[in-house]
């Protein structure tokens, strides 16, 4: 508890993202073994292929099973090697190191945790809505912890860097689209339904965890100027000033708007009171942006808050 305590923000925010990496895949993992998988459900992206071919090659070709281990980390992992060379391209030597550390936990939490021999539930809806549940607060977890879990998460968030203005998305429909193709051919109609209904709770379940999809807008009142220098020069934010007057006191007042994801709350506010501590500040959440708008990496806010905390020093 004093080593805790005798932490500085920026390694104790590093242990946080250990902590949400390696829970959130270990959940992820743990609702496709334990919950899906018995169900013959699919995930969409990478995971739903290294499910088919594990299905491939256990059902098909009928490779003998290791024992202990499953087949499914291994593919996962296999299959996600040559977009280690894309993170590392497109994202930087960190991100592609803690994205390979982070697939790597997730392979091995599929490899290990083992498959249900009979389902958890009755009903594919209840295992849609828990196994949905769990497995997007698990990958909502581990993007909050500034890495991704692999697959689609690495070319879309790859895509936005070297283009912002990429449909990202469409990739993943066509992912999907295959997949549930194949289990239709394979199963029917209701598994690609329950499916899609799966990967869709999964979907909004990370909306809800991952903070950083949602938008902040920012308005500032202060009576000092700095500020809207230092948002520039450390979140790389653009800001928009004007010049008011206090209709009490009829002091001159800057009124300064920017637009943060939530991750970056917490930054923006040590920045303005480094400089004002009697700033004013209202906080709009969920509000909706038309044109550039760049959304950052956890990792980037990161590194913001280190810098910021040594020019506040």
């Amino acid at each position: 508890m004093e080593n805790l305590k005798s932490m500085n923000i920026e390694q104790k925010r590093k242990l946080e993202n250990i902590f949400f990496v390696v829970v959130g895949n270990i959940m992820a993992a743990a609702s496709v073994n334990r919950i899906i998988t018995p169900m013959h459900l699919y995930n969409g992206g990478f995971t739903g292929i290294a499910q088919l071919l594990r299905v491939f090659f256990l059902e098909v070709l009928h490779l003998p099973q290791i024992p202990g281990v499953d087949y499914l980390g291994l593919i996962y992992y296999t299959i996600n090697i040559p977009l280690f060379v894309l993170a590392y391209k497109a994202l930087g030597k960190r991100y592609c190191v803690t994205s390979m550390l982070s697939i790597g936990v997730l392979a091995a939490s599929m490899a290990l945790i083992p498959v249900a021999k009979a389902p958890l539930f009755d009903d594919y809806l209840t295992a849609c809505v828990v196994g949905g549940l769990v497995s997007g607060i698990g990958a909502g977890l581990v993007m909050r912890g500034g890495t991704s879990g692999g697959g689609q998460d690495i070319v879309g968030t790859a895509l936005s860097k070297i283009n912002p203005n990429a449909k990202v998305g469409i990739i993943g429909i066509i992912i999907n689209c295959a997949i549930y193709a194949v289990c239709f051919l394979v199963y029917d109609i209701k598994i690609v339904i329950y499916s899609f209904i799966y990967s869709t709770i999964i979907s909004l379940s990370i909306d809800k965890v991952f903070i950083q999809n949602i938008n902040v807008q920012a308005t500032i009142f202060t009576k000092k100027e700095g500020i809207s220098d230092l948002i520039m020069s450390t979140l790389g934010r653009g800001v928009t000033r004007w010049e008011g007057e206090g209709a009490y006191t009829e002091d001159l007042t800057y009124i300064l708007c920017v637009m943060i994801s939530k991750y970056e709350i917490d930054v923006l506010m040590d920045l303005v009171h480094s400089i004002d501590e009697h700033a004013f500040v209202i906080m709009n959440e969920n509000t909706r942006v038309y044109g550039n708008f760049t959304k950052k990496l956890t990792s980037e806010a990161n590194k913001l808050n280190l810098k910021e905390n040594k020019n506040v020093k």
